[in-house]
């Protein structure tokens, strides 16, 4: 059964650690409360939320989206033509300027490309860009993108690759004084403690409202209600549910973020499918959405998908709650006290060491011995990307930009994925067959047939789909994203 967590009355809350919160804020000048500090500002490398957060107002794409998800163009000119199945052209705007001076043009979009793509340079992000085989310069405003097959997602990955300027790569300080062409420039990173930005005043674009933007690292929830309630955040991320009426404002919005367990089908006593199903059905999934979100969550049906994803298969549904038949197929398995090993971090996600000690209690209440293992999340990050260090079970918390299957699927599904568990080539040849395939409806039955075999072969626990809580104060005007980025050029003082 799931844990009991005591909840800290705000009064207490509003008391604790208010001396951290020294920086002041001026007017056209705002702080935003980050769950982790980023690993790094180089915006290709890691796949990692907190550098997205900083970097998404830094860095641009040649695509873009709406707050709603409508895909538009961005550094792009226009939306980007097919010339042949597996070539893309793409003409860019002129004129724009990355903050070191450099030009944005068709070298520095095929040196981003290439850069991000090579094998040797390792990119975390790799699972995004898996089909792009290569980029060509036609003229100064105009590339050429190839791909190893059809992809008809090719609009939505250029979405996702920020343009990075090539000269500055080569500063050995990159990844700490990011330069792109996006509305915001970057300033300071006091490691540990701040980064700040600053307005771009040569911005291509619309000048936001808003100058300056503070990033502050505040793991504990708590102390990020705190700082809010006492004026010193403007935003907040992961507000807790239980103070969603207590905040100035409080935003919601239903997202991208799925929490799962992945489980090592390949060796340990994950390895035994009885008793993968078993870690699934021991775990009150209901429980968890009501008792921890406060009803800021659903029940992930089943698979790694929102209803809204391509790739959905609406006939595949949760494991349902059942101890019993946990307990039974434990037994059958001969994996009765077994000692399970399960690695999580905390901070970085809403109720993210909550969800893995509830989980946790869930298994043990079954007959596992559950060994519970919270890493920052820098050290997190490098367990959940080897395979090697993962544990028999990891905790993630999955969220799909592109908003189709084959982001998750060949990042987490796939076998040889950067957080896949497992090595089942059918349904990697199911996943790889998608990924190029042009026809809809085949498309769509392929995903649907490799959610229903990873559904029977249990190779993760399916948890939630949570929702994205911020905690806002009232000096803010902002509505927030489907796509969870927090782009300050969309919020406004009142």
């Amino acid at each position: 059964m799931m844990k009991k967590f005591a909840r800290i009355s705000l009064a207490v809350i509003m008391l604790m650690t208010l001396c951290v919160f020294a920086v002041p804020v001026f007017a056209q000048e705002i702080t935003i409360a980050l769950g982790s500090e980023p690993t790094t500002l180089d915006p290709q490398i890691r796949e990692d939320g907190g550098e997205r957060a900083v970097n998404d107002n830094i860095y641009e794409t040649l695509m873009a989206r709406t707050p709603k998800g409508e895909l538009i163009p961005g550094l792009a000119e226009g939306i980007p033509q097919l010339v042949d199945p597996k070539t893309w052209e793409v003409k860019l705007k002129a004129g724009i300027k990355f903050h070191n001076g450099e030009p944005f043009n068709a070298d520095s979009v095929v040196f981003s490309i290439k850069r991000i793509i090579d094998p040797k340079f390792n990119s975390e992000q790799i699972s995004f860009f898996e089909t792009i085989k290569d980029a060509d310069k036609i003229n100064e405003f105009t590339v050429r993108i190839m791909t190893n097959g059809p992809d008809p997602i090719l609009l939505s990955r250029l979405y996702w690759m920020k343009m990075v300027p090539s000269g500055h790569t080569n500063d050995p300080k990159f990844a700490e004084t990011p330069a792109g062409t996006g509305p915001y420039q970057f300033v300071e990173w006091k490691r540990g403690q701040y980064i700040t930005l600053k307005r771009n005043e040569d911005y291509w674009g619309k000048k936001p409202p808003i100058k300056k933007v503070n990033y502050r690292f505040v793991e504990e929830p708590g102390t990020r209600l705190a700082g809010l309630m006492a004026g010193e955040f403007d935003v907040i991320t992961n507000l807790l549910p239980e103070f969603t009426k207590q905040v100035p404002q409080a935003i919601h919005i239903l997202g991208l973020e799925h929490p799962i367990m992945i489980l090592n089908a390949d060796g340990g006593p994950t390895k035994d499918i009885r008793v993968r199903k078993a870690l699934n059905y021991a775990v009150d999934k209901g429980a968890l959405a009501e008792g921890l979100y406060e009803g800021f969550a659903q029940i992930a049906q089943g698979q790694l998908l929102s209803p809204s994803f391509f790739g959905f298969n609406k006939d595949v549904g949760p494991y349902p709650y059942d101890p019993e038949k946990a307990k039974s197929l434990l037994k059958e398995a001969g994996a009765v006290g077994t000692t399970v090993e399960l690695i999580g971090t905390a901070g970085r996600w809403l109720k993210d060491r909550e969800v893995v000690e509830a989980v946790a209690a869930y298994w043990d209440a079954i007959g596992v011995k559950t060994k519970v293992r919270i890493f920052e999340f820098n050290e997190y990050l490098n367990r959940l990307f080897d395979r090697k260090t993962r544990g028999d079970a990891i905790f993630v918390v999955s969220s799909n930009e592109l908003l189709d299957a084959d982001k998750s699927f060949s990042a987490y599904y796939r076998a040889g994925g950067i957080g896949s568990s497992n090595s089942d080539k059918e349904l990697a040849a199911l996943i790889d067959g998608a990924r190029t395939e042009t026809d809809f409806k085949k498309r769509a039955a392929m995903y649907h047939q490799a959610v229903k075999h990873t559904y029977d072969n249990a190779y993760f626990v399916w948890l939630l789909n949570i929702e994205d809580i911020y905690g806002v104060s009232a000096k803010i005007d902002w509505s927030g994203r489907v796509d969870a980025k927090i782009l300050v050029s969309e919020i406004k003082m009142k």
